[in-house]
């Protein structure tokens, strides 16, 4: 710590801290409408001019030092932020009464009372450009841009898309996209940290148009005549007046636009932020205090909300009779349930019932499921959507370290030497995780390396590269683990204080040579041996892995031999290291954290634990089943087979997402009785005998439980659309229904009997969790949470991990004569899963109606395939109609399509293989054969998308360019700049 002194008073300040922040901490309001705390110092604006030991110099630029005397308003200070601002007003409009932007939160406007400058210094000059309005969902008008830059710094260096730059040598700057392309037509992935950090309305979600304000809806001629009069006025009345009519009218506003914090609803990252609503109307997210994204969003996060009020919408129970749906009233569905499950039961025994929660739901409403089903009916047949992900990458954790769970945060991977990606589109599955990779990438030299089949966003960027063939990774994994240890560059003192099973370990190593794994894997020796380099020599090692490592048929030993290989390199115990499973849904860790499983009870604790039973028991006041139940997997073979009769499912689509989707529909028409709970009717709704209108995240309270372990409230948005109801709701009463006599009254109840049931979540309070808290489990009981993991020893009992020995096993489905093609599958930023919300968002639909398959350039020569070609991909196991999209990110033959689709669901073409261990499916072993169908037809993907666009990558906002002007000068006399790093 040192001391500062600021306007007189002595403030204490860390060493290497900017100025601005410590002005800003201490309480002192001072002008400062380009910095922004999350993006930096840009230094466009010159409004944060202070005098630093007699000199003028920015405030977020300074660096303290001991003894810096700084005054904030001298005459000198005072005067060049002034001058700055009317600069700066020199590029916008003041019309404030009648801007949708109005809102207490338009740093402009918050500048101008600040300063109280009664008048424009420097007359209003318009620029020649016309308003942007070619982004479905946000719209930019250069006339009002002030060019402070955030948008660049953001897009550039943040999100780290390269799209926005500032043409600076231009007699008018303004700000452009991909150099000067349309926004909608250029790499612009309608992320949204533009508009959230633009400081007045220059940028703005089309939502907020003509919404947000009382008088904002007013025809544009009526909008010019009051901006007119405004201008007209201001020469006499000065702006104080103004700006007090403006005031006003925001306060107004407060009255009817309510601000709610929620979580996403999309993938696993956590992100949560501020949802504007007026009624039932979305204006705006605002992502500002999330502790995951701070600022950040993704297309989804920003504008992916609209299916919330779709006309699709559940909002009666519907009851199948004669083949055909009916509507019903709620007693009358829920009566049946209950009457059908008991009947059942009783006939058939507790195991002919089985039940699946939803990974989209809230951490309560899981562990209501799955006491519904051990403590009301009494089987353990539960399980979730982490069957079909992210189970392998649990069980390799469980293995080697003892924590199915990622070792720490995401500011953790940001501090790694070395990320190691596997089998992860990262920047389309996990798109705000992917910018803090690609900003330290960029901006501190963290080394990337990247392992998958395609060459996406991520693999274009790294530093090393490699396609290995399909299903290898375990090979060269291990073969650069027996590389370092024979070649002594493994961290034998961690290995010696942290690890047991070496001996036993080194000897499973005997087959997997770098020549074997060469061989194997299609790699080239030289690359593998340099990347057990980089490994090696990093300072600090995070590997990211997803559903191309977890969906094959060694998904458990991969993930075990990635966890050995942070062991055997001593990456575990610290920041910058460790094992990220990237869970793909919002809340999939939660649902298997809080019992959604056959085989644990919440928190992990085993169904054949005596003590753990007797626990629960006495609370739930019931005798527990014992034996591990059925996964969703088994669950289709049971019912093949006749032993399962019933099935409970919410909020998953299970009739698309499971692999070999015809035998699982084959399997869901043969149940006696099926019960879906959904918001919209979808294609698993078809083979239920009772849909049941579920309310989604925005209607509801509860928590989520991001992939960082990262627990978060969300908060009810909007009252459940008439009809329909929160699923802990309709569980608690179908549960009642069977005698259970819960009486839950809201979510917090259900999560302090979670809590005092759990030790990992001891500690987890709706108290703690209020607002922007979170907390990252494990959880003490006093409130205590883990960030970082193993800080001082490993979960198993005697505090230490363990080598995993593996051996060799072959991917299934390999290619042959007739299906000669491999095929892959995956995310779509766009698009979540099979789509059944996405598809609902227009703006999305435009940029990407449709799914595709991906062909490589060297295959559509050969076979006579464009773009827009149809084909028919055949597998052992079913067909489906696609059309082409020629791209250089899959090579030879492999194919790739996308999870996004109804009409064509991939998951038809998949087998029903499983990893032996968790029976999660083989979704990435499929071969197939390619048919060019007669019919060419325009490109899946229209010229609209951001693939087609051309970044332009740069370092931030590079305003020495801007200093370069003529017409530029330092405010304040010109006096010469002090120079800052």
């Amino acid at each position: 710590m040192i001391a500062v002194t600021i306007d007189g008073i002595l403030h204490e300040a860390n060493s290497g801290e900017r100025l601005i922040d410590v002005i800003n901490r201490a309480g002192i309001n001072i002008a400062q409408v380009c910095y922004h705390p999350q993006l930096g110092p840009i230094q466009t604006c010159d409004t944060c001019m202070v005098e630093i030991n007699g000199q003028l110099t920015r405030a977020c630029a300074a660096i303290v030092s001991a003894g810096m005397e700084v005054l904030t308003n001298s005459v000198k200070a005072a005067a060049a932020q002034r001058e700055a601002f009317g600069r700066i007003l020199s590029n916008h409009v003041l019309y404030c009464t009648v801007c949708d932007n109005n809102n207490g939160n338009c740093t402009i406007h918050n500048t101008e009372r600040l300063l109280t400058m009664e008048h424009q210094p420097i007359p209003y000059h318009s620029k020649p450009y016309e308003e942007d309005h070619t982004n479905p969902f946000y719209r930019y008008d250069p006339q009002q841009c002030i060019l402070c830059g955030r948008c660049v710094e953001a897009c550039q260096d943040l999100q780290v898309n390269e799209t926005l730059s500032i043409n600076w040598e231009d007699p008018h700057p303004r700000v452009l996209w991909d150099g000067g392309s349309t926004i909608g037509e250029s790499s612009c992935v309608s992320c949204g940290h533009c508009i959230s950090v633009c400081p007045c309305n220059a940028l703005m979600e089309k939502s907020m148009l003509g919404h947000a304000g009382f008088f904002t809806a007013l025809p544009k001629p009526a909008l010019s005549g009051m901006i007119d009069v405004v201008k007209g006025i201001e020469p006499e009345t000065g702006y104080g007046a103004i700006l007090k009519l403006s005031e006003a009218e925001s306060h107004m506003r407060d009255l009817r636009i309510r601000r709610t914090k929620t979580v996403c609803t999309y993938c696993g990252v956590g992100c949560s932020f501020n949802i504007w609503t007026k009624d039932r109307h979305i204006l705006k997210v605002q992502p500002l205090d999330g502790p995951t994204n701070g600022v950040s969003t993704c297309i989804k996060g920003k504008f992916g909300w609209d299916f919330v009020n779709s006309p699709d919408r559940l909002t009666k129970p519907l009851i199948r009779e004669n083949g055909k749906f009916r509507e019903a009233w709620w007693d009358e569905a829920l009566d049946l349930v209950a009457r059908k499950f008991a009947e059942i039961k009783a006939k058939n025994g507790p195991d002919a019932l089985a039940f699946v929660s939803s990974s989209k739901c809230t951490n309560e409403e899981s562990y209501l499921m799955q006491k519904l089903s051990r403590a009301v009916i009494g089987t353990n047949n539960m399980d979730n959507c982490s069957r079909y992900c992210q189970a392998p990458a649990t069980q390799g954790l469980f293995r080697t370290v003892g924590i199915g769970g990622d070792s720490g945060s995401i500011r953790d991977i940001e501090n790694a030497g070395l990320v190691l990606i596997i089998g992860s589109n990262t920047a389309e599955s996990h798109p705000v995780l992917a910018t803090r990779v690609k900003r330290a990438h960029k901006l501190r030299n963290q080394k990337l390396m990247v392992a998958d089949l395609r060459e996406h966003e991520m693999a274009k960027r790294a530093d090393l590269f490699f396609r290995p063939k399909p299903g290898t990774d375990m090979v060269w994994l291990s073969a650069i683990s027996r590389y370092l240890l024979d070649n002594g560059m493994a961290h034998k003192k961690f290995l010696a204080q942290w690890v047991n099973g070496l001996d036993e370990y080194k000897k499973s190593l005997a087959p997997f040579t770098m020549e074997f794994a060469s061989q194997t894997c299609g790699l080239p020796e030289d690359l593998l041996k340099n990347a057990a380099h980089m490994i090696a020599e990093a300072d600090g090692v995070c590997v990211l892995w997803a559903m191309g490592v977890t969906q094959h048929s060694m998904g458990s030993d991969t993930s075990t031999a990635i966890s050995n290989l942070l062991l055997i390199t001593g990456n575990y115990m610290k920041t910058g290291s460790g094992a990220y499973p990237l869970r793909g849904h919002n809340n999939v860790q939660g649902a298997s954290d809080h019992g959604a499983m056959p085989n644990f009870l919440p928190g992990y604790q085993s169904v054949d634990d005596p003590e753990v039973r007797s626990r629960f028991e006495a609370n739930w006041k019931v005798q527990l089943p014992s034996t591990k139940g059925l996964d969703n997997h088994e669950m289709i073979e049971a019912i093949h087979e006749g032993k399962l009769k019933s099935m409970y499912l919410f909020g998953e689509e299970m009739s698309l997402v499971d692999s070999n989707a015809n035998f699982v529909g084959d399997g869901l028409s043969k149940l006696d009785f099926f019960v879906v709970q959904d918001i919209f009717f979808s294609a698993t709704c078809h083979f239920a005998d009772v849909v049941l209108p579920a309310s989604p995240s925005l209607e509801k309270e509860g928590t989520f439980t991001s992939t960082e372990r990262r627990i978060q409230r969300l908060y009810e948005v909007f009252e459940p659309m008439e009809g329909s109801r929160p699923d802990w709701r309709i569980i608690q009463d179908i549960a009642n229904r069977l005698g259970a006599n819960w009486q839950y009254q809201h979510p917090s109840e259900i999560y302090d009997e979670v809590a005092s049931l759990t030790p990992l979540f001891a500690g987890v309070t709706y108290k703690r969790l209020e607002g922007f808290k979170s907390l990252q489990w494990p959880v003490a009981a006093d409130g205590t949470d883990q960030p970082l993991l193993y800080t001082k020893a490993f979960a198993f009992p005697d505090g230490k991990a363990r080598l995993f020995p593996l051996a060799l096993s072959e991917p299934t489905d390999q290619p042959n004569a007739e299906f000669d093609l491999h095929l892959n599958n995956g995310r779509l930023l766009e698009h979540f899963h099979e789509g059944n919300l996405t598809y609902r968002i227009e703006g999305i639909r435009e940029k990407t109606p449709d799914t595709f398959v991906e062909v490589s350039p060297e295959l559509a020569k050969q076979r006579g395939i464009q773009s827009g070609t149809w084909v028919q991909l055949t597998s052992r196991y079913g067909q489906v109609r696609v059309r082409a999209l020629v791209t250089d990110r899959v090579h030879g033959k492999q194919l790739y399509m996308p999870m996004n689709s109804v009409e064509s669901p991939v998951n038809r073409l998949t087998s029903s293989h499983t990893d032996a261990v968790t029976h999660t499916p083989a979704y990435k072993e499929s071969s197939v054969h390619l048919r060019v169908l007669p019919e060419v037809g325009e490109s899946p993907l229209p010229r609209i998308n951001h693939r087609f666009g051309h970044p332009t990558p740069q370092h931030g906002v590079e305003v020495e360019r801007k200093w370069k002007r003529q017409d530029y000068h330092l405010p304040g006399n010109g006096l010469v700049q002090i120079q800052t790093n």
